[in-house]
């Protein structure tokens, strides 16, 4: 053992034992003890290595790729204030470049992976027996994606492939790079505003809006912000929850997208069981949940995207970062216009204002 090993696995066991102590105490998440440990969650998952972590190795493209094997599970995917979670099955998987995705009927993905850095095959107790998953994380520690196996799961296609892709250091503890500072905005008065609009309004794929924004170096709201109200503008702080509540009642289906910057995760369809629960607005439909925290919510927005298939509209949430949270779209396919409803369910719950442009 190395003597950095070493130093690793004695500060790892230090804070294994500073966890272990608050579990005995309540209940707990492993995130929520991770912030109050002051650690990130990798680094506090890292602790049980060798105790029923299993540290992987090698590419983790690979790892995701066997996927499909493994049958049912639950794909869960999160930020700070925002969890989706996804039951089915891994179908479809692109993940030879550094941005893939996955397509199937119930798990959709798209997928960044400079930012998959540490992976972990994990077994730990529950309500109804052993719990098995896989978990992946960034370089700071920060969890990109995780796979929990459910009933009818391939137990036996997840332990080859925890065998095949296990590390060969299975040492406890993590080293983690510091989370990168979040890139200040320009003012407002630098941006070549009319430049930012017209290629706004000449875009042809949703896709393209991403580019847009480091075309003209701003930040997403500061671009909603200078965009002019035909193209974006301010929704009510509930918008989320009102929109939710709207379609649950109406059975419209949507597209929830939400994620990191490793990891977007999509729910195509209706919602029907909504459920406030303190700060969380909770959907709890079969196969699909959601957990979006609503006092995280610091902007809403309208926002009008041009394709070739005509405008699509979304909800667009984010924190007092300006971060995304998530977004919030009509059901819709390439090639297709978006829903008649889903526009007019928009404009009903978020009137435009009167154009500044």
């Amino acid at each position: 053992m190395t003597q950095a090993t070493a130093h690793r696995t004695d500060r790892s066991a230090r804070l294994r034992a500073a966890w272990l102590e608050l579990k005995s105490q309540r209940k707990i998440r492993q995130r929520d003890a991770a912030a109050l440990l002051e650690v990130s969650e990798g680094e506090l998952l890292a602790t049980g290595v060798g105790d029923g972590v299993t540290r992987l190795a090698g590419d983790l493209r690979e790892v995701l790729k066997r996927a499909p094997t493994l049958g049912r599970v639950m794909a869960l995917t999160r930020n700070e204030s925002c969890v989706h979670e996804k039951t089915g099955v891994y179908e479809r998987i692109e993940a030879d470049g550094m941005v893939g995705l996955t397509l199937g009927a119930d798990i959709d993905l798209r997928l960044f992976f400079a930012h998959w850095k540490h992976g972990f095959a994990v077994t730990e107790a529950g309500e109804h027996g052993a719990m098995k998953s896989l978990q992946f994380y960034d370089g700071a520690g920060q969890a990109v994606h995780k796979i929990f196996l459910k009933d009818g799961a391939d137990a036996d296609a997840y332990e080859r492939l925890v065998r095949a892709a296990a590390a060969p250091d299975q040492q406890p503890g993590l080293e983690v790079a510091p989370r990168a500072p979040r890139k200040g905005e320009r003012p407002d008065a630098a941006v070549d505003v009319a430049g930012l609009r017209a290629a706004w309004a000449n875009l042809e794929d949703t896709h393209a809006f991403f580019g847009l924004l480091g075309k003209f170096d701003v930040s997403r709201t500061q671009a909603l912000r200078l965009g002019g109200t035909d193209l974006a503008y301010p929704a009510s702080l509930d918008g989320a929850r009102r929109l939710l509540e709207d379609v649950a009642v109406t059975g419209l289906p949507i597209m929830v997208f939400a994620g990191n910057p490793g990891c977007i995760q999509i729910h195509t369809g209706p919602i029907h069981n909504l459920r406030p629960i303190d700060h969380w607005l909770n959907v709890l439909d079969p196969g699909f949940n959601l957990h979006l925290r609503t006092d995280h919510i610091a902007s809403a927005w309208v926002v009008r995207k041009p394709t070739t298939d005509g405008v699509v509209t979304s909800l667009e949430l984010f924190d007092a970062d300006g971060e995304t949270i998530a977004m919030l779209f009509g059901e819709r396919k390439p090639g297709r216009p978006e829903l008649a409803q889903w526009q007019a369910t928009v404009e009903r719950l978020f009137p435009a204002p009167a154009c500044t442009a």
